[in-house]
């Protein structure tokens, strides 16, 4: 399979693992440095130019590549893979393991990364999953922007959302989210495709975007454009000490709510 490498200075070291891992990456490998440099192994997408849109703009002195492994090696993190627990009502499990006991009122959510998502345990996800289950009972159609696997418009759909519509500038991330929404049962209740928000049309009650700070800044406007008068916009991929630049750029949008989880920050905004 084809695999991204990013090369950075060793100073940068965490900052770019935490991009590729708030770009989607279900694994983050360190190989053999160069002196001086860290190369970090993972997969974002099905092609070199989908994982460049995925990551985002590169820090300086960054490389990115793309090179041919063997599959084996890089799924054995599946052996190891366990159910995420978002909240004591909503749990996140791997596919392909046996399902967790069934408890009375929690809702299981069954995921398949594929080979380019993540199955929903980065602190990002977390907490936009807990966002979506907390303000979905309220709220009636629901936008799940950089779908990735579908799980937040998935997790939207089961708790009653009246339509959901799930986009994602990737491929892959569509056929990922239209897989996972056969296998948990809701695949009349979302609408997935490629389209991007600055062509989408009318307002959602609820908002919910997962993605770097970068594509949040730039889709700003339409982010404030969808999100009906009295809807609510989540945010997230942003760390905990650097999202007000982000929730400043969706000015008059007003901050209602931040959760944080492991450095990392979920933004909850609303019209004044």
């Amino acid at each position: 399979m084809r695999v991204l490498e990013l090369e950075v200075p060793i100073a940068d070291v965490e900052l770019a693992a935490d991009r590729l891992w708030s770009a989607g990456a279900q694994a983050v490998e360190e190989c053999t440095p160069r002196e001086g440099r860290v190369c970090l192994r993972t997969v974002l997408a099905a092609d070199h130019d989908q994982s460049s849109r995925r990551l985002g703009p590169l820090g300086s002195n960054w490389t990115l590549t793309h090179v041919d492994v063997d599959d084996e090696p890089t799924q054995t993190w599946r052996e190891f893979a366990t159910p995420v627990e978002i909240s004591p009502t909503l749990v996140i499990a791997p596919a392909w393991q046996p399902p967790p006991p069934a408890v009375a009122g929690r809702l299981t959510v069954v995921i398949e990364p594929g080979g380019a998502f993540g199955l929903g345990d980065h602190p990002t996800t977390r907490l936009s999953a807990a966002a979506v289950e907390r303000l979905v009972p309220l709220r009636g159609r629901v936008l799940d922007v950089g779908c990735g696997t579908g799980v937040l418009a998935i997790i939207a759909a089961l708790n009653g959302a009246g339509a959901t519509v799930a986009v994602d500038i990737a491929e892959a991330a569509v056929e990922a989210t239209v897989d996972n929404a056969q296998r948990n049962g809701v695949q009349r209740a979302i609408s997935v495709s490629t389209t991007g928000v600055d062509v989408l049309d009318g307002q959602f009650d609820l908002v919910v975007a997962n993605v770097l700070a970068p594509a949040l800044v730039a889709m700003a406007p339409h982010l404030r454009r969808l999100t009906s008068a009295a809807g609510s916009l989540v945010i997230s991929g942003l760390l905990a000490d650097s999202y007000d630049r982000v929730a400043q750029s969706l000015a008059p949008m007003l901050v209602q709510r931040v959760d944080l989880l492991d450095g990392w920050a979920a933004v909850e905004l609303i019209h004044p």
